[in-house]
């Protein structure tokens, strides 16, 4: 279900915004805040908006100790090669075929932007963190599904957050799904937040 969570939203729209626009103007592309939306649920739930007609390929983070904190951003493996264009200005990808530089590139831009949101609603909530390195996997629902779970050890429902990315270049554009999952108990502390923070 839908949730009018404003706060939550508000923090996760600015800070993925603010890490696209240095993205764009970094990178060989444009990148942009499609959607925002909050609702809740389980790792299943938080992966319904996209479309598997075929396996997906994302790169995800997990977080355990005091908060299973977790995001994942989720690919079509159709859109690999204006990914990469986007973000390198050429790529290398092979057709029905994912290649060593395919994951990296991938990992490296999960990197990029998981973090921003991740550092973000931390900082918000004054908790630190130590960064760590996305992990790649390609599969189905269930597949994804599975490695969330394991990134955070915990089978519950979480407050989800939905953010739609996309990417063009002068010959392509693709769309991605960045996901995070949220405690409950996280989620509310950042409701009670009304002065939205600074930058990330």
């Amino acid at each position: 279900m839908d949730l009018p969570e404003e706060p939550l939203k508000s923090l996760s729209a600015q800070s993925v915004a603010y890490c696209l626009q240095r993205l764009s103007r970094a990178s060989a592309g444009t990148w942009q805040v499609l959607d925002v939306k909050v609702s809740y649920g389980t790792f299943e739930d938080a992966l319904k908006p996209h479309d598997f007609k075929r396996d997906a390929v994302a790169v995800y983070m997990g977080l355990r100790g005091m908060s299973p904190l977790t995001a994942m951003m989720v690919f079509d493996p159709d859109d690999i090669a204006c990914v990469s264009k986007c973000y390198t200005g050429q790529s290398f990808h092979r057709e029905g075929k994912l290649t060593p530089a395919d994951e990296m590139l991938l990992v490296e831009l999960g990197n990029v932007v998981i973090n921003s949101l991740i550092s973000a609603l931390l900082n918000a909530l004054k908790k630190s963190f130590m960064p760590t390195v996305p992990k790649f996997v390609e599969g189905g629902k269930a597949k994804l599904a599975g490695e969330l779970l394991n990134a955070v050890g915990i089978n519950t429902s979480f407050r989800i957050i939905t953010v739609t990315l996309g990417m063009s270049a002068t010959e392509c554009s693709a769309k991605s799904e960045m996901l995070a999952l949220i405690p409950e108990e996280m989620a509310l502390e950042l409701e009670n937040i009304h002065t939205p923070p600074g930058r990330p």
